[in-house]
């Protein structure tokens, strides 16, 4: 009776829920978290101040280089991967261990905030409310990844599991090539069992996200055989670039609207007797006039799917539909590399239901799956492959993510960084297996 009432006091007292009164590591946690809250909000408001817009190289380095002071503090080695060969200021990495389960976690430095751009500050709203450039997508999760591991430290915890942060420079905007840009993440997770993520999800603090849809971008080229309109649809002149594209465009609409969870987009197109386009700014132009049957179109979009033989099936159909010539035309189909999906996974759903429960033990609540069609791709999707279980969304929640009204619901900080943590220490006595 008096263990009780003591573990009850305590709970009273420093805001540990009594379903962990018996875990003194667990305690020791939420204890180091509540103590250091002042100084991490300190630092979420310094890096938010920074601008570090993707394009904007020195501003990402100078997040980069604050976040790896910290973590060099904690006891990390840490590393700046120079971004030079795929055009973007590069990504910070950390390590710390050499036993336990091998766990990454993922963020990244930049914003879509360019260096000029009037939304520059962390502004304070009330209400426990946060204005700033990037504070939700994603410098809270970076800030939360930072903090989870700084309280495992102080607890005597950190040293039970292997840990390697990879914080990418060019997460809104990817450097070219994918595979130079993405490399430190690919490593990493071949290196790791698991892989979590600290992006914003859909912003609800009772989701997280077990499944992104990967992301690809695609180009149709079409030509067709000028003339005179009059002669359009005749055995010498065909049909012209603008119907064949048409033609193309309406049958992917046909037989790709009903893949679940699957989308595709043509985002831009111009047609005519000669079109330009300027790939670097993504603007084009066409010649035509409408007695003249259309020379040639193009257009370009993006597609998305949930797993790769998803994306691979709508490929297959896809190039099938632009084979099918109509009389005097000729069309390509090329996809970019893209990012990949984050397909759904037993792993994956085992590690939800344990961040879940221990959400649960603290008092917050059940977490559920995203939606896939509600997560958009990210870094995360590059490491799915590679790890037995990943979890993604769990950084600082808020709204108006990549636009002026963002806002973070600092009411989800503290709570995210003991989840973090307290999923880490899960992971490492074994109860995801």
């Amino acid at each position: 009776m008096r263990a009780l009432c003591l573990a009850l006091i305590a709970t009273l007292f420093t805001g540990t829920p009594a379903a962990l009164a018996d875990d003194a590591t667990e305690r020791a946690i939420l204890t180091a978290i509540e103590a250091q809250l002042p100084a991490a909000e300190q630092l979420l408001e310094k890096a938010v101040n920074i601008n570090s817009g993707t394009l904007n190289h020195a501003g990402v380095r100078e997040v980069g280089d604050l976040f790896a002071e910290e973590l060099k503090a904690i006891g990390f080695e840490t590393e700046w991967v120079d971004g030079t060969d795929f055009g973007r200021a590069g990504h910070l990495v950390a390590s710390y261990g050499t036993k336990g389960p091998r766990i990454l976690m993922i963020g990244h430095l930049d914003t879509v905030f360019a260096k000029d751009d009037a939304f520059q500050a962390y502004t304070p709203m009330g209400a426990n409310k946060v204005a700033g450039p990037g504070i939700t997508d994603m410098k809270g999760g970076d800030v939360i990844i930072i903090e989870a591991v700084r309280a495992l430290k102080a607890a005597g915890a950190l040293d039970d599991v292997s840990i390697r942060i990879v914080m990418t420079g060019d997460e809104e905007a990817s450097g070219k090539p994918l595979a130079a840009s993405k490399k430190a993440i690919v490593d990493a997770a071949i290196w790791a069992d698991i892989a979590l993520g600290f992006e914003d999800g859909d912003g609800n603090i009772a989701t997280a996200v077990t499944a992104r849809r990967g992301s690809t971008d695609w180009t149709l080229e079409v030509t067709g055989r000028p003339a005179h309109s009059s002669q359009i649809f005749t055995p010498d002149v065909g049909y012209g670039a603008v119907l064949e594209a048409a033609r193309i465009l309406n049958e992917f609409r046909l037989q790709l609207e009903g893949m679940e969870n699957l989308t595709f987009n043509p985002g831009r197109i111009v047609g005519g007797t000669r079109v330009t386009d300027d790939a670097a700014t993504a603007t084009a132009s066409g010649f035509g006039k409408t007695n003249v049957v259309a020379k040639e179109l193009f257009v370009t979009g993006g597609i998305r799917a949930l797993s790769p033989a998803q994306l691979a099936e709508a490929k297959a159909k896809m190039q099938a539909i632009v084979a099918a010539n109509l009389n005097h035309t000729t069309a390509t189909l090329t996809f970019a590399p893209g990012y990949p999906p984050m397909a759904p996974t037993e792993g994956n759903a085992r590690l939800l239901a344990l961040y879940s429960g221990i959400s649960e033990k603290l008092g917050y609540g059940k977490i559920d799956a995203v939606n896939p069609r509600k997560a958009g791709a990210a870094d995360i999707s590059f490491a799915a492959d590679h790890v037995t279980m990943a979890l993604d969304g769990m950084g600082l929640m808020g709204t108006g993510g990549h636009t002026k009204d963002e806002v973070a619901d600092m009411t989800s900080f503290k709570k995210n960084i003991e989840k973090a943590a307290l999923l880490i220490h899960a992971l490492a006595s074994g109860e995801a297996n």
